[in-house]
């Protein structure tokens, strides 16, 4: 068996969110991590989602990918509702559908990179497209290293593994939590470049959580969050527009994250 191709129409969304709340805590304690969120991610699109510390980003990613449930809203994925899904038709759905790239690289050091890529394929009894696995592997650059162990590879390298993980399975949409942040500025900027490619040559979508505005700015659109809901947006973002739109949301930036992406996006220029 090989992996069918899920790639969407252009016009098309990949995922959908309606009214998503998410609360953690009881009683007085009781937190609202994200706070009636909706948001429409187009099929074919590269979408960065920023906010500071605590401004529900991650949480609304993890929502999205049906990696956690909202207490209130939907999720669809495509075409399905994954909110009304049962336990096992979320696990089909994570598994067929979509794809994860984290800021921990999550590889298994027994294993070469091949079968990491592949792994997931395994685990549900699919052999990979060979074609489309070399596709995959030339786009990431590990053509040469596909034998060796995550130990005998560099941070960029397992990261590029990752990527190459969730992409060999066509997913409908990849979503990538943090996924330079264990990474140099100029493995950084390899992973980011993977990430922009695999939209604009092979039509995939991509959602990617991210503090920085250098990452950011390699997206089609910025969503802003702060205090668990969407402030505001940005299409055709730059590292300096960017910036300067955290500026303008005043007191939902936080001064220390703005001046060590004010020298970045400065160098970036």
């Amino acid at each position: 068996m090989t992996c069918a191709s899920t790639t969407e129409p252009q016009s098309a969304l990949a995922a959908r969110a309606e009214n998503l709340v998410k609360r953690y805590g009881s009683g007085d304690a009781i937190v609202a991590a994200i706070n009636e969120v909706s948001i429409d991610i187009p099929a074919g699109s590269f979408t960065a989602i920023m906010g500071p510390s605590g401004s529900g980003k991650s949480t609304l990613l993890h929502c999205m990918a049906c990696l956690d449930t909202p207490d209130e809203g939907r999720v669809w994925v495509g075409e399905q509702e994954a909110t009304s899904m049962s336990d096992r038709q979320l696990t089909q759905l994570r598994r067929d559908r979509i794809g994860f790239v984290f800021q921990a690289f999550n590889l298994l050091p027994v294993l070469s990179a091949a079968s990491n890529i592949t792994l997931p394929l395994n685990i549900a009894g699919r052999d990979p497209d060979p074609a489309w696995f070399d596709v995959v592997v030339d786009a990431v650059g590990l053509s040469d290293r596909l034998r060796h162990r995550p130990g005998e590879l560099s941070g960029g390298q397992q990261q590029r593994v990752a990527i190459a993980r969730a992409l060999v399975c066509r997913p409908a949409i990849v979503f990538a939590d943090e996924p330079t942040g264990n990474l140099d500025s100029r493995t950084g900027t390899d992973v980011l470049e993977l990430l922009r490619r695999s939209v604009g040559d092979f039509g995939q979508t991509v959602v990617m959580v991210t503090h920085d505005p250098v990452a950011a700015a390699y997206s089609d659109r910025v969503v802003f969050l702060a205090d668990g809901r969407v402030v505001s947006g940005l299409d055709a973002p730059s590292p300096r527009s960017v910036l300067e739109h955290m500026r303008a949301l005043g007191g939902h930036s936080d001064r220390g994250d703005l001046l060590a992406s004010d020298e970045r996006a400065d160098h970036e220029r």
